[in-house]
Formats: structure tokens, C-alpha cells, sequence
């Protein structure tokens, strides 16, 4: 999986947490390591607001194509909010919670795809 070839509803879901200006954006291609979904969207938000923002945009764009979402968590805290599509799923993290629970360490062995932050959004980590 290279970003041109990424499956259009996971680049959808790029492209709307992107337009919130999640911050690390990266996708972690499960499909060869047997998980129980094809691969991972992980992003994070500066505040508990933007990261329902965030997930909010990617449950509308998705919605607008039709993809229904199979379960949701974590919307009320906003700390952690998952989304299963089924074929992917994605982990909005506020970046202290993103830290801790370091996904990417845990599936280190996935291939993984980055995407930059937009322009003038804030770096993780920095203020």
C-alpha cells in the first residue's frame, strides 16, 4: 500500500482528518501481518475539541459516500476516539493519550505511510 494506492474510503478518511489539521497523520498497512482489519489511521488533536472535530469530519466525508461506520468509542472523553470501518480502523488520539499508548511501537512491524502536517499546524510535541 503506497499513498497513491491507498483504498479511496481510507484516503477519504486521510484527507478529512487532514482538512481538521490532525497532527501526525500516518497509516499502518496491516493487511500481511493477519490483523483483524486491513490497516490502522492514526492521527492526533491538540484539545479534546479538536479531536471530536476530527472524527466528526471523518464520519461526514465517509457518510457522504456512503461507508457506514461499524462501531464508534471513546466520543464522550475524546482522549481516544475509535472509528472501525471494518477494513480500516482509526485511532484519534489527543497527543498525550497518543504518546502513551504508542501504537506505532506496538505494530512497529507494519509498513507505514506518514503524511506531513498542513501547513502551519503545530508539530507534536512542540507548542
Amino acid at each position: 500500500m503506497t499513498t497513491d494506492a491507498l483504498p479511496p474510503p481510507l484516503q477519504w478518511a486521510v484527507d478529512a482528518a487532514r482538512n481538521k489539521q490532525a497532527q501526525g497523520v500516518t497509516v499502518l498497512d496491516l493487511a500481511a501481518l493477519g490483523a483483524f482489519t486491513d490497516a490502522f489511521l492514526i492521527c492526533s488533536g491538540s484539545s479534546a475539541r479538536q479531536v471530536q472535530a476530527i472524527s466528526e469530519e471523518i464520519e461526514e466525508q465517509l457518510g457522504r459516500h456512503g461507508i457506514r461506520l461499524a462501531h464508534r468509542e471513546g466520543h464522550a472523553g475524546a482522549d481516544w476516539i475509535l472509528l472501525d470501518y471494518g477494513e480500516f480502523v482509526t485511532h484519534i488520539f489527543h497527543e498525550r493519550a497518543r504518546l502513551y499508548y504508542d501504537l506505532e511501537r506496538l505494530w512497529r512491524t507494519a509498513r507505514r505511510i506518514d503524511f506531513p502536517d498542513a501547513a502551519g499546524a503545530p508539530r507534536e510535541g512542540t507548542s
